[in-house]
This record gives C-alpha cells, structure tokens and sequence, in this order.
C-alpha cells in the first residue's frame, strides 16, 4: 500500500498504458449506438414499424449476458490471429474486425428490401462488441495494478464518449449531408483507431491457454476461483457490487422525467445534462483515479458509497423548489462528479477481485452482478412517484448509503490485505508500452 500511496498524478498521466485506453475505449463505445439509437432512427425514416423496431432491442442481450462466453476468451486462443499477436491482442484484432465486417453488413443493406438482414448484421455487431468489451476489461487488469485501474477506467471512459459522440451525432450528420450507407461505412472505418491501439498494446496474455478445457470446465472455473479465494466474505462482496451503483440506476430512470415535469425545456435539459454533465463526470471519473493512488481502494470505495448516494438527495431539494436553472446544474454537477468517482472506484475494486488466468471471464461476471440489479428495481421507480413523490423517491436512494456503508465496513479487512497482496506482487517492473517483437 505505500508503493500505491507514492505514485504521483504526473506518474499516472505519463504512464503510456492510461493512454492506451483512449483508443481502446473509443473501439469500445464505437458500436453502442451504432446497433441502437441510430439504427433505429435509419428504419423509421424507411417506414419500418414500432413493432419491428423494437425486436432490435433483443440484441442487447449479448451485452447482458457476454459472461457466459467470457470464459473462452480466458481460455482459448483466437484462431490464427493469437498466434501472430498473443491472446489478449489476437481477441481484440478479431472482435474490431468482425465489428467493422458487421457494420459494412448494415451499411450495405437496404432495411425496407432486407430487413433480418440488417438486424442479423446488428447482432452480430452486438456480440462482436460485447466480446470486444470482455478482451479490453481482461487486458486493462492484466496491464496494471490496481491502483492505477480508476485512472484506466477514466481513459476508457473518455475515449468511450468521443466514440458516442460520433455514433450518435457525427453519423446522423453524415445521413443528413450524404446517406445512411456512407455513415455506416464511415463508422466501420473508425473502427480501424481501435485496431491500431490494439497493434501498439503490450503483449499481455493473461496465462497459457489450455486448449484442452472442457466448455463446462472453463465456465465454472472462474467462479470457483472465487469462492476459493474469498470464501463466506463472499456473500457481502457480491452484495456490495450489487447495490454498489443502485442510487444512481434507480434515480436515472425517472430523472428526465423529473426535468420535464418541473417544465424544463428540452434545449435546458440537452445543454445541461447531456453536454455539460457528461463532461462533469468523466472529471468525477478522473478524480477517482486519483484518489486511488493517493488513499487506496478502501478509502476511495468508501467515499464513493457515501457522495454517490447522498448525491441524490440534490434531486430531492430540486424536486422541492422547482424549475430553476442553477439548481439543475448544481445538481448535475454534483450528481455526475458523484457517479464518475464512485465508477472509478467500483471498477477499480472489481478488477482487484479478478485473478490472473480468470480476469477477463471474472469481471464480466462481476460487471454483469453490479447492472443487474439496478435495471430490474429500476422500473418500479415510476410507481413509487405515482404513490408518494419524487422527493421521497430521491431520498429513499439516497438512503441506500447506508447499507452501502456498512458493507464497505464489513469488506474493510478483505480489501486492505488484498491491497497489500497486489501491492507486493507488483515490485516486478510492468511492461513497457510497445509492440511486442514476436507480433
């Protein structure tokens, strides 16, 4: 933990690694829209119905369930490519590629002639990313020690929002100025910054491959892993992940229509809550990068439980005095700064939870426990305003804090030792930021 307490904001920020993660992220969040939002706009300008529309939610499941198939990536080489890149990086190669072939598959398409067609490309775009995702957490845990991970998570997380604004925005402004085929050809050509970052990224392969490894086996090793490392601690760690982010899950479902009802105008809630607040929060995130490095995992976990939470009452007093202005961008600010350090810290503490050969399978694992919950309590969000209030809503997820708290408490001696571990671990020098020379 002292070698975690010496490492300085300029080490951090001229570690090539955090500067990877700009690309990788941008590759990450490349697709998102790409296969939602924006896609669904290009078939209802076509005349494509609500109804079939909606079927092209159901590809969001590859992003719910990428732990099921985490573990191959853990386990097994990618054909051909790992052979030239190593593991993590022949992964990476094949799921940008095979992103960038789907996204070529919708631009060629025509929706109103083809439309499986178009959805089959989106699917396959789908799980592409979502493997993509499960590579880029496995190698970004492999790469660095756990108290460089919040700043790691905050790189990514800024590359992650270039990537939307591009997809969002910067293709609907292609579809206008030109068509919908040269936005989608534009994107997958995008892809190709992600594909350099993987081509400089060190060679990091995460434990021999075992070729060997019968399916079921390589599934229910990773959890096992767990469960021999941490044993009954267990159970409140899953319990701490769970509920970890559930302030902030549960208060977004009805924030928009809070601004609404209150009588803001949509240009007011775009400026500040979309453009403004992002912005905030990629701060919150880098803020909690560095806490990590200057008070450890525990002490930036606790705080994030305790602002992420309490934040929420903003909501409340906003809820109270009504449409004012600089109270909606006092409460996004406090509110997104909130959310992107606790996020720093969550990620943080569930990659220091990961072990090495299980990385990639466990955090999926974990990722998926810590969303889960919030998107199903998340819709009885609208009943408890109808019954009650929003005031009483926003101080009832606030109050989740508490909980929260008292788990940080319990996993207290857990997290210290396993800071310890990492920190004793790490005295051999990490790798240096190239291409390796057997690529």
């Amino acid at each position: 933990m002292a070698e975690a307490r010496r490492l300085s904001f300029k080490d951090v920020l001229t570690d090539g690694r955090v500067a990877l993660m700009l690309p990788l992220g941008f590759s990450s969040g490349l697709p998102f829209l790409l296969v939602f939002g924006t896609l669904s706009a290009w078939l209802r300008e076509v005349g494509i119905s609500h109804a079939e529309i909606g079927m092209l939610s159901w590809v969001a499941l590859a992003y719910s369930l990428k732990f099921l198939w985490a573990p191959l990536v853990d386990r097994y080489d990618a054909p051909v490519l790992s052979r030239l890149l190593g593991r993590r990086r022949g992964w990476m190669a094949l799921s940008q590629l095979v992103t960038a072939l789907g996204l070529v598959g919708i631009a060629m398409s025509s929706p109103q002639v083809t439309l499986f067609f178009t959805i089959g490309s989106a699917a396959l775009v789908a799980f592409a990313s979502a493997t993509q995702d499960v590579v880029i957490d496995g190698f970004r845990i492999d790469a660095a020690a756990t108290e460089r991970q919040g700043m790691m998570a905050a790189a990514l997380q800024l590359g992650y929002r270039f990537a939307i604004l591009c997809s969002g925005a910067g293709a609907l402004y292609i579809a206008q100025f030109v068509n919908w085929r040269s936005a989608y050809l534009s994107m997958a050509a995008l892809m190709g910054g992600g594909l350099i970052g993987t081509l400089l990224a060190p060679r990091l392969d995460g434990g021999p491959a075992r070729k060997h490894v019968p399916l079921a086996a390589a599934i229910v090793e990773p959890l096992a892993d767990l469960f021999q490392r941490k044993g009954m601690m267990l159970i409140p760690i899953f319990l701490l992940i769970a509920c970890f982010r559930l302030p902030d899950f549960v208060s977004g479902v009805m924030a928009n229509s809070l601004y609404i009802d209150l009588g803001f105008s949509k240009a007011d809630i775009a400026n500040v809550s979309k453009l403004y607040g992002v912005w905030i929060g990629i701060a919150g995130a880098f803020a909690g990068g560095l806490a990590l490095t200057r008070l450890g995992l525990w002490w930036t976990l606790f705080i994030g439980a305790f602002i992420a939470a309490a934040s929420n009452l903003m909501f409340s007093w906003l809820a109270i005095e009504g449409a004012r202005l600089d109270l909606l961008m006092l409460t996004i600010s406090i509110d997104n700064f909130a959310s992107g350090f606790a996020g720093s810290a969550l990620i943080a503490y569930m990659s220091g939870l990961t072990a090495p050969g299980f990385a990639a399978a466990q955090y999926a694992l974990l990722s998926s426990l810590y969303a889960l919950p919030g998107k199903l309590i998340g819709g009885a969000s609208g009943f408890v305003v109808d019954a009650y209030s929003y005031p009483l809503l926003f101080t009832g997820t606030a109050a989740i804090g508490i909980p929260l708290l008292i788990l940080c408490l319990v996993i207290r001696r857990d997290t210290m030792v396993g800071e310890l571990e990492k920190v004793q671990a790490a005295v051999a020098p990490a790798p240096a930021l190239a291409t390796d020379s057997r690529a």
